[in-house]
């Protein structure tokens, strides 16, 4: 029985030390941070993301990657490279698998 209640009592204890926290946590936070947390956890990109195709097109030799055009079939980046302006063209779907060079 008092093993039961130690238990019992940590939870409580616990419980209440969480409240104050999360009140002040989230009155801290800005309307923009707020979105940032849907997109990310609430709603899941089924495509490519447009963060993850720049960062594939960085780890190919792009610099400067940003993203020209965006449709529901691809996903362009455009940057440059040792020889000047290049972009690469990506697959809008899960993965980023690469299309075009």
């Amino acid at each position: 029985m008092t093993h039961f209640l130690t238990k019992a009592s940590l939870a409580a204890l616990l419980a209440l030390c969480t409240i104050p926290a999360t009140v002040s946590t989230a009155a801290a936070t800005g309307p923009q941070t707020n979105f940032v947390v849907e997109a990310q956890y609430h709603r899941p990109i089924r495509g490519c993301s447009p963060m993850h195709a720049v960062r594939k097109a960085r780890d190919f030799g792009l610099r400067d990657a940003r993203i020209t055009r965006m449709s529901p079939r691809v996903v362009v980046v455009a940057g440059r490279e040792r020889r000047g302006w290049d972009r690469i063209t990506f697959a809008n779907v899960r993965g980023c698998p690469l299309i075009r060079r």
